[in-house]
């Protein structure tokens, strides 16, 4: 199966239409034809050797969020100072993500209080294989690193399709541990030295060592507070961590038959004026 990322999709040819403008208008037809026909693109390249196409996005509310205030919350100021209209932005995405519920020929699994990391690696974390036994291939299309520890499963790869190249990494599980350790500044989570709010705050993290990463794999070797702090960016990062709620959801979806097929598509792509994509309506 082909699991897409669709918000890093949408996200990464919006920010190639505007390019350097950062007070360009978006034109939504343009954002439209160009989703679509990276969705596409991909599709034909990858189906043969990986099958289902199941398109996986954004809900609007995170649970981790709830959980954890400060997540994100960067990109909420980033935001609010950009020329950008990102409400008009989002406005469009959205309008996008449910024309592709409605018209194409796809599972699109969104779940309320979660983002496509939860649904990917939930869908990952049943699907996957440890020992490559001739399974169901799985290919994660988007360039975000955070899939790095799904690779651990040898039925599974990951391919960026902005940058055009394949995603790999020789120790998943070491990867997922520094990971959680280090925190991911551009999700607003902190190394494990850190307070909650310290990058809100625009507080100086205190810098891992190498010699303390080595000293933490057994993190009995943590005190209690970075044994907090641990827990803390472990909920937020690993995705076997996403709650059981959301997981049930997800693979009710998932396991769900696919009732939707192509009808629909003929009449969509005159209606939106969809002449290039029109002659490859075959491909979608």
């Amino acid at each position: 199966m082909i699991l897409i990322d669709l918000n890093q999709v949408m996200i990464s040819n919006m920010m190639m239409q505007i390019g350097n403008h950062q007070n360009a208008e978006v034109d939504e037809n343009m954002l439209r034809h160009m989703v679509l026909n990276s969705l596409r693109s991909n599709k034909v390249k990858f189906e043969k050797d990986y099958g289902e196409f199941i398109i996986c996005a954004d809900d609007k509310n995170y649970w981790r969020r709830e959980m954890f205030p400060y997540y994100k919350a960067s990109r909420r100021k980033s935001r609010e100072k950009s020329e950008l209209d990102w409400n008009a932005i989002f406005s469009a995405l959205n309008a996008i993500r449910e024309e592709l519920k409605t018209f194409f020929p796809y599972k699109v699994i969104q779940i309320e209080h979660a983002e496509a990391d939860d649904v990917i690696g939930t869908i990952v974390h049943k699907e996957g294989k440890i020992l490559n036994t001739g399974e169901e291939r799985i290919l994660i299309l988007s360039g975000d690193k955070d899939y790095i520890q799904l690779h651990k499963y040898a039925n599974v790869d990951q391919f960026d399709p902005v940058r055009k190249r394949w995603i790999k990494h020789s120790d998943p599980e070491q990867y997922l541990f520094e990971h959680i350790v280090k925190g991911d500044t551009g999700d607003g989570v902190p190394n494990v030295l850190s307070a909650d709010n310290s990058l809100v705050m625009g507080i100086r993290q205190r810098p891992v060592t190498k010699k303390r990463l080595e000293e933490w794999q057994d993190i009995n070797n943590m005190n209690s507070e970075v044994q907090r702090n641990w827990f803390r960016n472990k909920k937020l990062i690993d995705l076997s961590e996403v709650p059981e709620h959301i997981k049930e959801q997800v693979l009710e979806v998932y396991e769900a038959a696919n009732e939707k097929d192509r009808s629909q598509l003929f009449n969509y792509f005159i209606a939106n004026k969809l002449k290039f994509l029109m002659e490859h309506i075959n491909e979608f």
